[in-house]
């Protein structure tokens, strides 16, 4: 009981087939895609930004003590 065959695989990914329908199941992939591909453009982005303001911090002037 506690194995999972490919036969079992199969009979479950009909079922899902049956119930939904190819039409949602393929739109419900495309969404998927899209949300990968905007999570990934925002990390992207948001590392650009990180060492694009980390470049453009002045560093400070060293001061010294003169006696």
């Amino acid at each position: 009981m506690g194995e999972i065959s490919i036969t079992k695989l199969l009979v479950v990914a009909a079922l899902i087939v049956l119930v939904f329908g190819t039409k949602k199941l393929r739109t419900l992939g495309g969404d998927l895609g899209t949300a990968i591909k905007g999570f990934k453009k925002a990390m992207n982005d948001d590392d650009t930004t990180a060492k694009k303001s980390a470049a453009e911090d002045i560093p400070a002037e060293r001061i010294t003590h003169k006696e």
